[in-house]
């Protein structure tokens, strides 16, 4: 599976017990840190720059949210990996938006810890199965959002959507597709226009939806 080095974030000490003993010892694999609260992550991430960091949203002194949006925009290449409890849509939006690559409720892990780990570390959404009935629930149903937008998007714009959905800034879309950075968002903001969208949660459903992204 190739070399990833793990930090995990949680407050409790016996789950990050049995977080190390589902992600069991794949070749490569190593967990090279552990964290008991938000501002201890945050420090540890920037000493030891693991590729993913697996972390719980309810912690003391700096919760989950906030430490996302802080290793978003101090170290981007840092994957996130959101393990909690949390089931309210609001909260899976919030932490989408922040930056989180992959969104699992700990009630899913012993099935699906080692399938999130590896669509993350490949820089792929991934959403677990209780995560995918909210977010393709009654209200995602009441939204808006065609499979086929009034106007359609051009070839660039569906590569951007993509990436968009993937967890991609507009800075880091606009370096990988050697575009400028007003150029990736001018693009961010036809896409949202012509889908009719108003954030990046609706964006991710919608690609969802139509197969854009696979979780």
């Amino acid at each position: 599976m190739g070399s990833l080095r793990i930090l995990l974030a949680d407050d409790h000490p016996l789950v990050r017990r049995g977080i190390r003993t589902l992600l069991g010892a794949p070749s490569g694999w190593q967990v090279c840190g552990e964290a008991a609260n938000g501002r201890e992550a945050l420090e540890k991430v920037t000493e030891l720059k693991p590729d993913i960091l697996i972390l719980d949203l309810n912690m003391p002194e700096l919760n989950g949210l906030e430490v996302t949006r802080r290793v978003r925009k101090i170290l981007p290449q840092v994957e996130i990996l959101v393990l909690t409890v949390q089931d309210s849509e609001q909260v899976m939006r919030q932490v989408l938006q922040a930056g989180a690559r992959g969104y699992m409720l700990k009630s899913d892990a012993g099935n699906e810890l080692l399938a999130a780990v590896e669509a993350v570390r490949n820089h792929h959404l991934f959403l677990s199965s209780q995560v995918s009935r909210v977010l393709r629930g009654p209200a995602v149903l009441r939204e808006k959002g065609r499979l086929a937008p009034k106007e359609p998007l051009s070839p660039r714009e569906r590569e951007i959507l993509q990436l968009l959905a993937e967890g991609k800034s507009t800075k880091e879309i606009a370096s990988a597709l050697d575009i400028t950075l007003k150029t990736a968002e001018t693009h961010r903001t036809n896409i949202m226009r012509k889908l009719d969208l108003h954030n990046v949660t609706e964006l991710v459903r919608y690609a969802i939806r139509n197969q854009i992204v696979q979780i």
